[in-house]
């Protein structure tokens, strides 16, 4: 199958790791985490939001359930970081190389650090954004975790 560019490039990552993953379009669009799990089939908490956060400076990848927000304090501790914002569309598109919307956890291009929150690891399967906003890749949150370099911590508060 032919992929667009974004999506080619996560389907590379998943075949060179040898990960049981796969990948699904969904011409509808998956913009949001809701709107994503309703089209997948899925719990919201199984939507892995893929969010960049600028931390004194250094850009930072939270990967957090669908159904929870990043607590920005939580995510301050973990990295450590005195400063701690929302990344801006093009930080996002600069620290990911994906558009908002289709930000994949992998491959990265100038992402410091990654953190995943640690009630994603209780899933059979998650699912991430793949590229695009209307691809979606499914894998198990362990291989998810290594492919990303993601060190898991409470990054919602509610942990």
């Amino acid at each position: 199958m032919t992929w667009p560019e974004p999506v080619q490039r996560v389907a590379d990552v998943l075949r060179a790791a040898a990960v049981d993953a796969r990948i699904e379009e969904f011409p509808e669009g998956t913009p949001t985490a809701r709107e994503a799990a309703r089209a997948v089939g899925c719990e919201l908490a199984q939507i892995v939001k893929s969010l960049v956060f600028v931390c004194d400076g250094f850009y930072v990848l939270a990967l957090v359930p669908g159904d929870a927000r990043a607590d920005e304090r939580a995510l301050a501790t973990a990295v450590p970081a005195a400063s701690v914002r929302v990344a801006t569309a093009a930080e996002v598109e600069r620290a990911t190389g994906f558009p908002p919307g289709g930000v994949a956890p992998f491959p990265q291009r100038d992402v410091a650090q990654t953190l995943m929150d640690e009630e994603l690891l209780r899933h059979h399967v998650v699912w991430v954004g793949a590229g695009s906003d209307r691809h979606m890749a499914a894998l198990a949150p362990a291989e998810l975790q290594r492919l990303a370099r993601a060190r898991a911590f409470d990054l919602t508060g509610r942990g």
